[in-house]
């Protein structure tokens, strides 16, 4: 037999005299604060001020026939979103208290400071929008559906004056659809914020389109 056979011992290497010492554990710490802000995050859903407003201030409301304003008014009060709708219209020629028969103001201002307003739609002259929009920052809206039209489709001036709107808007921190739009609808919570003839079928499909 070979020597690797016959030998059925086998010799350990000897053990060392000293053993370093493990390193502490280390406690496992958690950033509350982290967490509870991601979750504030996705409980706010900032987009809920236009797509699920609880109150709705229309600028440009009217009773004239064929007008935006009109027919966006209407919209709102034949849709069943359940939320409150303030008719402003800041025309001095208006001489209505109350359009539709709901109480109806010349600013925003001049809506009681504990209704506070979710959703803004401006159906007014492009020339004016940038004064709503500073009362709209005002007053603490969260967020704007322009629906007028004569901004950058127009030219350089127009979208000078688009942007001056938007900086207006981002300083207040508030989110903007628009302008030159149709609106938003949200048939599944009874929104109709255009002035479309009709409101869509509530459905499982997601419809959006940049036009104009």
């Amino acid at each position: 037999m070979s020597a690797a056979a016959t030998n059925s011992r086998m010799t350990l290497p000897p053990l060392p005299k000293s053993v370093a010492p493990l390193p502490p554990i280390q406690k496992r710490t958690t950033s509350h604060g982290t967490a509870h802000d991601l979750w504030k995050h996705f409980q706010e859903r900032p987009l809920d001020a236009i797509f699920r407003p609880k109150s709705v201030a229309l600028i440009g409301a009217s009773e004239k026939e064929g007008s935006v304003g009109r027919t966006i008014l209407w919209n709102l009060l034949s849709s069943p979103f359940g939320g409150t709708i303030y008719p402003v219209n800041n025309n001095p020629r208006n001489p209505h208290k109350s359009i539709f028969g709901i109480k109806s103001y010349q600013r925003m201002q001049e809506i009681p400071e504990q209704d506070p307003i979710d959703l803004a739609i401006i159906a007014v002259p492009a020339r004016v929008v940038k004064s709503v929009m500073q009362d709209c920052v005002e007053v603490g809206v969260k967020g704007a559906i322009i629906i007028s039209a004569g901004f950058k489709e127009t030219g350089e001036e127009g979208a000078k004056l688009e942007k001056e709107i938007l900086d207006i808007a981002r300083r207040g921190h508030i989110r903007v659809v628009g302008p030159n739009c149709l609106g938003v609808m949200n048939p599944i919570g009874g929104l109709n914020a255009t002035f479309a003839t009709h409101i869509a079928k509530p459905g499982n499909v997601a419809f959006i389109s940049q036009s104009g």
